[in-house]
């Protein structure tokens, strides 16, 4: 039996993709290995966010290829799709497969496993399938726009399967399987239609696209059958969710589908953008006590004027009146998480210390910094006033210092308090788990996994990474 393995970088929509290739894969007869080195087939499901994620990408693509360099080698996901050329050149690769088309890594792999990618392929299906397809020894060479820099197969022999997805207008259905885990992922949505002016995951996802109300109804019922205590719902533009569906649709029917899932006692939520949270909906899902009190809500600045240059669409006053309405809503140990962006073009030293004093005003859960990275064909990239990397990395230092004080403060207020946790493993007699408010917590004692336990906190730790939690 024909052996795969998945090595995933990025965000929670890679892992749920990731993990709904290997269900298709498994449903297919294959076997899914941990191990790349025992693998006859690899894919890297690769992530395109900044030039550091590009060149991890690149890198986890060489490596693989180095662990077991006889194994088929599949480059999939945002970098493969926005730089397929780039991925298809690098030593190893057999076949890049681009993000409209992670369905279709089955016929991929069976094209593989029946021997056919030594047959003569032909420069041009002509059988009218979007799909791989035995005409072309199952490998079809899809039809690139115009200036489309793919093509059936690259100079190194690669196979590029590629399309446009700014064309595609259907969300791509897809189920997952999480072995192993307490948490499962459950992606609503795909793609993006803001632009942000520093962003190519529009250019790598394409547009707007909402999973049907029938199907994610249906995706949570799987999993509440298969006992899971944690649904997170994800998303690329997860508060888009229902605008291209029906008139009124929106992330509160998305929840509405958990209604009498007994098994689900907590829903959690992705990336969630600051303007899209309304009155209504932060009053809705209030009401529904299994919400978790825990909302990453991405800034990217707190300087108006760099929001603005950003395309971003509130001001800092705005934002913070949100966190503001949700602590109301859902108390006050409510957990507001974000990312910002260290060094954007033109930023100045008083913009940048107006985001330092920012988070101190809202005092962050937790803060994901990252220095600017230049994206080609995104506005950010032609702005004037590009700062030099060192002065990013010294922005980007300062702000991780005030995000780690602001984490440590918000986590001082469970000392002496007993929390609930979700255990999640047991390893060694310890074990570890969240609470609601995606607080990480380690209780010396074997605790079953995927149970509640009640926990007395005593202390604030710092693991080997850096890390904090609670104990």
């Amino acid at each position: 039996m024909m052996r795969c393995c998945f090595i995933t970088l990025g965000c929670r929509v890679n892992q749920y993709e990731s993990d709904a290739m290997a269900e298709l894969l498994t449903q297919a007869g294959f076997e899914i290995t941990e191990n790349p080195a025992e693998a006859d087939v690899c894919i890297v499901n690769t992530c395109t966010v900044t030039n550091i994620a590009d060149r991890k990408s690149r890198q986890m693509l060489s490596k693989a290829h180095k662990l077991n360099p006889n194994a088929k080698l599949i480059a999939a996901g945002c970098f493969a799709q926005r730089s397929p050329e780039a991925a298809a050149k690098l030593e190893g690769v057999y076949a890049v497969l681009g993000s409209a088309d992670k369905n279709r890594v089955v016929k991929l792999v069976k094209s593989i496993a029946e021997g056919r990618e030594n047959e003569p392929k032909s420069e041009k299906c002509n059988c009218g399938e979007k799909e791989l397809c035995d005409c072309c020894g199952g490998m079809k060479k899809f039809e690139q726009p115009e200036n489309s820099e793919c093509s059936g197969n690259a100079a190194g022999g690669a196979k590029i399967l590629v399309r446009d997805v700014m064309h595609e207008h259907e969300f791509e259905e897809m189920s997952a399987v999480h072995e192993g885990r307490t948490r499962a992922y459950l992606k609503i949505q795909d793609g993006c239609n803001m632009f942000c002016t520093y962003c190519a995951i529009p250019y790598a996802r394409g547009g707007l696209r909402s999973r049907s109300i029938e199907s994610v109804r249906a995706e949570a019922e799987k999993l509440n059958n298969e006992g899971f205590s944690e649904v997170v719902l994800t998303g690329i533009h997860l508060m888009s969710y229902g605008r291209d569906l029906r008139s009124g649709t929106d992330i509160r029917d998305a929840v509405r589908c958990f209604d009498g899932l007994n098994n689900i006692k907590r829903i959690r939520f992705g990336s969630l953008e600051p303007h899209m949270m309304t009155d209504e909906i932060i009053a809705e899902l209030a009401d529904n006590k299994r919400i978790c009190r825990q909302f990453h809500l991405s800034l990217q600045s707190g300087s108006d004027t760099v929001l603005e240059r950003m395309r971003r669409g509130y001001t800092s006053g705005q934002y913070f009146e949100l966190c503001q309405k949700l602590r109301r809503a859902f108390g006050g140990e409510t957990a507001v998480t974000t990312d910002i962006i260290a060094g954007f073009p033109g930023e100045t030293e008083e913009e940048h210390l107006e985001t330092i004093e920012f988070m101190r005003k809202v005092g962050f859960a937790k803060v994901h910094i990252f220095p600017y990275s230049r994206r080609s064909g995104t506005k950010a990239d032609a702005m004037p006033g590009q700062l030099s990397n060192a002065e990013k990395s010294r922005r980007a230092g300062e702000l991780i210092a005030v995000g780690r004080e602001s984490e440590h403060e918000y986590l001082e207020q469970y000392v002496g308090e007993t929390v609930n946790v979700l255990i999640e493993k047991c390893v060694d007699n310890v074990s570890y788990g969240c609470t609601d408010t995606y607080a990480a917590v380690r209780i010396n004692s074997a605790i079953t996994p995927n149970t509640f336990a009640d926990v007395k906190i005593k202390y604030i730790k710092e693991d080997r990474n850096g890390e904090l939690y609670l104990l």
